[in-house]
């Protein structure tokens, strides 16, 4: 479906809106049941996180160097860690891109934007969007991704990090899966503001921000200062203890579930039958008018700070008049 604007049968911004709607995790007066489904409902169904979780499980059992190997840092280990998160990465984010670029498999059937190819112009390296996504994506992003995991697994190799076993701590390993995805949205939130500050924006965020009709490349294209900070939640698991299959979850969904949020359409369907949730009308709200919508709907700080957009006319005049004031405001600092 595509919108139209009112009275004049103009093609609106969007080919199709999806409705923006927060967890009810937060909800007042509170609603107990729908929040424990909240929180539940993501590991029993096809979800993003039971993708991520396999595939730590995987990698910890069968793709991780051995932990004595691990105690001396050697460039050998290192390297294949990059090679193993480069292919992670090219696999998950290139596939959602071949499915819905390349081949387009589904057309523009719930995708939000109504421009079907990505942008070839001189903002990006290359003069290609696409190229310049996957050159920040593996040069920084899986980079940046591969010193916290090799740090992580050389202090608990060198007994300076702390660890929980599965079978010892089972209540503690399930606790972590529940409570992450919703500490990974205040973190998210929290940096997400700080990189909208108008130098920083200017001089880092602003890259990522090239990317107006988003693509699955361009959920990690970002400049490497960026990736330190974006990716820093981690480090929660550098002081408390957690399982290093919770660690591995943490760093997937934090690296290669932008390659879904970012995929610009809001589920994956095969022959008209939805097989995962995909990206939301949220975050791609932010993508489109940048002073909204900095937070993820897990938590509603968005509504709870006054930045949220729902996708109406009202609430695009207000972030776009809440952008005039923060960078005129910017400039009368500077000068």
């Amino acid at each position: 479906m595509v919108d139209k604007q009112p009275g004049n049968g103009r093609k609106n911004v969007w080919n199709h809106k999806g409705p923006v709607i927060f967890s009810p995790l937060f909800d007042w007066p509170l609603r107990p049941i729908e929040a424990f489904l909240a929180l539940t409902k993501r590991w029993v169904t096809v979800t993003r996180n039971v993708l991520f979780l396999l595939m730590a499980v995987c990698v910890y059992n069968f793709f991780l160097p051995d932990m004595t190997e691990m105690s001396t840092l050697s460039l050998r280990w290192i390297v294949s860690v990059f090679v193993r998160n480069a292919l992670l990465l090219t696999l998950v984010a290139g596939g959602l891109h071949m499915f819905f670029f390349t081949f387009r498999k589904q057309g523009n059937k719930l995708k939000f934007d109504h421009r079907e190819q990505l942008e070839k112009t001189k903002k990006f390296s290359f003069n290609n969007q696409v190229y310049d996504n996957i050159f920040w994506c593996i040069l920084s992003g899986v980079t940046v991704w591969t010193v916290y995991e090799v740090l992580y697994f050389w202090g608990v190799a060198n007994n300076v990090i702390p660890t929980l076993g599965f079978a010892s701590n089972p209540i503690a390993f399930i606790s972590w899966l529940i409570i992450l995805p919703v500490a990974m949205s205040a973190h998210f939130y929290l940096i997400h503001r700080l990189l909208h500050w108008p130098p920083l924006f200017k001089r880092v965020h602003k890259l990522h921000h090239n990317n107006i009709h988003i693509g699955p490349w361009s959920g990690m294209s970002m400049h490497p200062v960026e990736h330190v900070i974006y990716i820093s939640s981690v480090l929660i698991h550098f002081v408390i203890a957690s399982h290093p299959v919770i660690l591995l979850f943490h760093l997937f969904t934090r690296c290669m579930a932008p390659a879904f949020s970012h995929s610009g359409f809001e589920k994956i369907i095969v022959k008209d039958k939805t097989i995962m949730e995909s990206a939301d009308f949220h975050h791609q709200l932010h993508h489109k008018y940048f002073e909204c919508n900095y937070g993820t709907v897990d938590m509603p700080w968005d509504r709870w700070f006054g930045s949220v957009h729902d996708g109406s006319e009202e609430a695009t005049h207000a972030v776009k008049e809440r952008r005039r004031n923060m960078y005129k405001n910017s400039t009368q600092s500077a000068s």
